[in-house]
């Protein structure tokens, strides 16, 4: 723990970062890379090209700041990072070598402000913190080793299957390729996939959800096909490239998305490809059949929504699936292929008898969940019964609700 001074220098400086943040943590990047191009094959360069990650970064370092004499206040933040890192074989050799590029980049940026005393105090809080973290992934790294089909690091997967489960989504049916026993992980859980891309300088690695259950003999994940400027470079060739044969490079299930022991009705709600943790918590509550579970999908029309038919086979007596669209086909008919139209709604929630007395547990793009946090908020759902994953920073989210 920091000496009261240095505690006292690194809170003065908060409301500096809380300014200065994201230009720290943008050079913080540009010196990362150009000293140590290797780590590029464990960050999304994709996020770093849109400035997101440099977002996420400079707010949990003015969390830091705020926080440094309590931890405990920074939430589940700690558990989410730390997670992420073991997810991606972080190797604590790597903290020395980020402490040293964000303390340069500190000093860039404040220039003279940069005192040597908020200097030396910012580099004893950091050492602090990498020893937090070396700490709590050590556990971690061995809690999974003593799981089923646990390892450290890193294993070659092999495609099995592939299946097309919409216009946008791919399914990857995964098989250790040294035939050991599967990970096991928990409903809700990612795996973090590394793969070399053709004229490439790097490896690329992204994080997918699985789609599946943990009782099977194989591990899924669900791909959506991202389009844009420019196009996913990984989930692009993992459609396009990958087939059956082929092998994947992953990580061990990973993330505290998961469900949480209660005995309250469970409302489960996904937009778009949000649907793959939620499906495989959808199959978990089937399993336990122990609550009345409803089941909400949004989607945009029949072309885009995937695993209908999957999921209608898993209902029983305590389940309902309710399908919404955004923007339906000419030959989706409501009542017949989806229940209702437009954006989730209060007035939905409502005519389903879904009330404040449920858990809640969802994930999707941004709109999707700032809509829905708006329409949790007017239905009055305290929040330690709103349960989400969100594939950004928290503040992109916070900004749009």
């Amino acid at each position: 723990m920091a000496n009261k001074k240095t505690i006292e220098i690194v809170k003065s400086t908060a409301p500096v970062l809380e300014q200065h943040g994201e230009a720290i943590t943008r050079v913080f990047y540009e010196l990362l890379f150009e000293n140590h191009p290797e780590l590029k094959d464990i960050f999304n360069m994709t996020n770093q090209k849109k400035g997101v990650q440099q977002i996420a970064l400079a707010n949990a370092v003015f969390k830091y700041a705020c926080h440094i004499d309590k931890l405990e206040m920074m939430g589940d933040a700690v558990e989410t990072i730390a997670q992420k890192h073991t997810s991606l074989s972080v190797p604590k050799e790597a903290y020395p070598i980020v402490g040293e590029n964000l303390l340069k980049a500190i000093k860039v940026v404040l220039g003279d402000a940069a005192t040597p005393d908020i200097m030396n105090a910012w580099e004893e809080a950091y050492e602090d913190l990498a020893v937090i973290f070396v700490g709590k992934e050590e556990g971690i790294y061995v809690e999974r080793e003593k799981n089923k089909g646990g390892f450290r690091g890193k294993k070659e997967f092999e495609i099995i299957e592939k299946v097309k489960e919409s216009n946008v989504v791919t399914s990857f049916y995964l098989k250790r390729e040294d035939g050991d026993v599967l990970p096991n992980f928990i409903a809700g859980q990612y795996v973090a996939v590394t793969v070399s891309i053709p004229n490439t300088s790097h490896k690329h690695t992204r994080t997918y959800s699985l789609s599946d259950s943990n009782n099977k003999d194989y591990l899924r994940i669900s791909v959506k096909k991202e389009a844009g400027n420019p196009d996913g470079i990984v989930s692009n060739f993992l459609h396009s490239d990958k087939v059956v044969g082929d092998t994947l490079t992953l990580g061990m299930p990973s993330g505290e998305f998961v469900l949480k022991e209660s005995k309250r009705p469970l409302v489960l709600l996904s937009g778009g490809i949000g649907i793959t943790p939620i499906l495989s918590m959808f199959k978990e509550a089937i399993k336990n059949n122990s609550k009345d579970v409803i089941f909400i999908q949004c989607a945009l029309n029949s072309n885009t929504i995937a695993f209908k038919d999957e999921i209608n086979k898993l209902l029983n007596e305590k389940s309902k699936s309710v399908i919404v669209y955004s923007t339906p086909l000419n030959n989706d008919v409501l009542g017949e292929n989806y229940d209702y139209k437009g954006f989730l709604t209060k007035n939905i929630l409502e005519d389903l008898n879904i009330t404040n007395e449920s858990d809640f547990y969802f994930c999707g793009p941004t709109p999707f969940m700032a809509n829905l946090l708006s329409v949790l908020g007017d239905l009055k759902v305290k929040e330690e019964h709103i349960n989400y994953e969100f594939f950004g920073p928290v503040e992109e989210l916070t900004l749009a609700i």
